[in-house]
């Protein structure tokens, strides 16, 4: 799998329950060419949720695992049939080689220039810069100065008010976890709410 097709947005789901999380898919079905969704492997279940929303959504969605700190994080998410993995930490050359024998979609988390460049050496196919609200947006666009076009997803901060910038300075992908939807329509799983929510991401963007 390659990056060509990887929705712009992903978001983030931390420690919902599943119910909170299925919700979300459904607010996301219908705007799937925009919206990827990642499971993060410190939420409690995390690779039962990959697995069943991938049953249910996964011909629509892609589906993947965040907070993917090491191999075994990184073998559990695969099993569970996880598309992407996401970092905020940098990966292992054996991490990303075994996600290529695998298919699956690599971006790790790096912060500074010397670390983005050892994740494109390392053939990483997205690198995750967090977190972008400290950097700053400019910062994406420093950071492609020496180093040439890179696709660098921002996440860290980010919500339907700054997205934007952050896309005009050089961020190609964009992650949001609490930023993305008002917390009640999260409790209530108010999927109309929840899709609204990301179109104004789309619209804002």
């Amino acid at each position: 799998m390659g990056i060509n097709n990887f929705p712009k947005y992903t978001i983030i789901i931390r420690n919902y329950t599943f119910d909170e999380a299925h919700a979300i898919a459904k607010a996301i079905e219908g705007l799937e060419q925009n919206f990827a969704m990642e499971i993060t492997m410190n939420t409690p279940s995390a690779s039962e949720y990959i697995s069943n929303l991938n049953k249910e959504f996964g011909q629509k969605i892609l589906i993947g695992a965040g907070t993917v700190l090491n191999l075994k994080d990184e073998i559990a998410a695969v099993d569970a049939n996880a598309k992407f993995l996401l970092s905020s930490c940098l990966f292992s050359k054996n991490m990303i080689d075994y996600a290529k024998q695998k298919n699956v979609i690599t971006i790790p988390g790096a912060y500074t220039p010397t670390e983005v460049l050892q994740m494109l050496n390392y053939k990483a196919d997205i690198i995750k810069i967090f977190p972008a609200i400290t950097v700053g947006p400019e910062y994406f666009k420093n950071l492609q100065g020496p180093l040439g076009k890179i696709p660098l997803m921002a996440v860290g901060g980010i919500s339907s008010e700054n997205v934007g910038i952050f896309l005009k300075n050089g961020a190609q992908f964009i992650g949001i976890g609490s930023g993305a939807f008002l917390k009640e329509d999260i409790i209530n799983k108010d999927v109309p709410k929840l899709r609204q929510s990301l179109i104004d991401i789309i619209e804002k963007s």
